[in-house]
């Protein structure tokens, strides 16, 4: 069961980076579309005249899309601010009365990790978490000990089904449909396993650095950045059985049995590069180990999968930013027409970003008197009309209690598992170029398939009208 929708949305660290350039956003577009019906609270060490909280949040709008004024005059009505320092307790009267008669808040910790603790400990202190939801942002800690210490936290004031960890990548519209085209159609199941496919690559490139982030980076890196959780959360959406029901546990179960049989990362399994100039950027080490570029060979150890390689490339200023997966089926059992380009000449391509395309890639013959082929595709695409942004969905989602879309304590530990052997034990860090694809060790260690393939971006698309948008978004679906 959901349980009962939320009545108030607590922000913790209201005048933070993240709520200024993610949240306000998403509260102005539930409110464009009639679903912001509960007080907003926002919440800072300091206090805060109202007024100056709602110049805060135009100001976030002006920057990040702009401002709707009937939707900002909706969320403008609902904003309250009270002032928390978790460090003294007796603060927290300041959010009770704040409240009101709310029974049923949902807090967001749009605050630091460091402060988690302090603020959780004092929710449950102040009796304010009975009957409430809280809302805890990636990173989930920086290894397996810290995550499970999080996990330890939360777990002594909230229930599990009242904790949502949100990622926001999971609530991206690509990423559902990646979800609804692998079980909407009945061609794709008798070959998703290791009978049909040889490999699948997934590739997250970005042609920017770290554009003033140094100091983040350097406590991140690339495997922390995007592999434990955005990457692996693909993997495991590619890698899963069908769930066994509608409820939101049954995908979260079928994606928990992957990550349990995905292998530990060892070193022999993992390139790690760092893009030349990143030692000069503010906040980075003059001697920095940090890795801007990764690419780790998975292995999963369960009857669909196994002896299938699962690669996963991820790096910043490469030559395109684009994220695609790559799904690669095994070769004909006899090349009846001794062509040497036929080896592996089937697959689907999942492009997520820029746009969504879904593309079969096949071979047929060349017109002429010879039986010989060539590479062809037949694309589904379309570009984003009016779709939910991700903290939108999710925030909606939270409010009304559905954790389909959330990760569960056991799928967070059992990701650091996986990539936690290889955290802090040192392997070579191999310098790259800018704008090209990231070491040449990451070549080798997918050598023995074929090598990466490379993201194709479809043209850009013309000026259409909302209304040929949205007549055009379902080809991909």
């Amino acid at each position: 069961m959901a349980g009962p929708q939320s009545d108030a949305l607590v922000i913790f660290g209201v005048t933070g980076d993240l709520a200024y350039k993610k949240i306000f956003p998403a509260l102005q577009s539930m409110a464009r579309h009639g679903d912001l019906t509960m007080p907003v609270i926002g919440s800072g060490r300091h206090d805060l005249p109202l007024d100056q909280l709602r110049d805060h949040a135009r100001q976030s709008l002006t920057e990040h899309g702009g401002v709707d004024e009937d939707a900002f005059a909706i969320l403008s009505r609902q904003l309250r601010y009270a002032a928390v320092d978790a460090t003294k307790p007796e603060t927290f009267a300041n959010l009770k009365e704040a409240l009101g008669g709310a029974r049923h808040p949902l807090y967001y910790l749009a605050i630091p990790p460091s402060a988690f603790e302090a603020t959780v400990t004092g929710l449950g202190q102040s009796g304010l978490a009975n009957g409430a939801r809280v809302v805890v942002e990636k990173p989930f800690g920086h290894d397996l000990k810290s995550a499970q210490e999080l996990n330890r936290t939360l777990r002594g004031v909230f229930p599990e089904d009242a904790i949502f960890r949100l990622d926001h990548y999971l609530g991206k519209e690509p990423v559902q449909n990646l979800v609804y085209f692998r079980y909407a159609n009945s061609f794709l199941e008798p070959i998703w396993n290791r009978n049909y496919i040889d490999n699948v690559q997934i590739t997250m490139a970005e042609a920017f650095g770290v554009e003033g982030r140094g100091a983040f980076y350097e406590e991140a890196g690339a495997i922390r950045d995007v592999v434990q959780n955005h990457l692996l959360q693909v993997t495991a959406l590619l890698a899963m059985d069908p769930p066994l029901g509608g409820d939101h546990e049954a995908l979260r179960d079928e994606k928990s049995q992957v990550f349990k049989a995905i292998r530990p990362l060892t070193p022999t399994h993992v390139v790690r590069g760092q893009f030349a100039g990143y030692r000069d950027e503010a906040g980075v080490a003059p001697d920095s180990r940090v890795e801007t570029f990764a690419a780790v060979r998975l292995h999963i150890d369960n009857w669909r999968w196994s002896g299938v390689p699962f690669y996963i490339r991820a790096g910043k200023n490469l030559p395109v930013t684009a994220t695609e997966v790559l799904v690669e089926l095994k070769s004909p059992p006899a090349n009846v027409f001794h062509d040497p380009h036929d080896a592996h000449p089937n697959y689907f391509r999942f492009q997520l970003s820029p746009h969504v395309v879904v593309a079969l890639g096949a071979r047929t013959k060349r017109p002429g008197e010879q039986m010989r082929g060539e590479a062809g595709e037949l694309v589904a695409q379309h570009y984003p009309a009016d779709e939910l942004e991700p903290y939108e969905r999710l925030l909606g989602d939270a409010m009304r209690g559905d954790m389909t879309l959330f990760t569960r304590e056991d799928t967070i530990e059992n990701a650091w598992r996986i990539v936690d052997p290889v955290l802090d034990q040192p392997t070579p860090l191999y310098q790259y170029d800018p704008q090209t694809w990231g070491p040449s060790e990451a070549d080798t260690l997918i050598a023995g398939d074929g090598g990466w393939h490379t993201p194709t971006l479809p043209p850009t698309p013309p000026m259409k009208t909302q209304a040929a948008a949205q007549q055009q978004a379902p080809a991909a679906g």
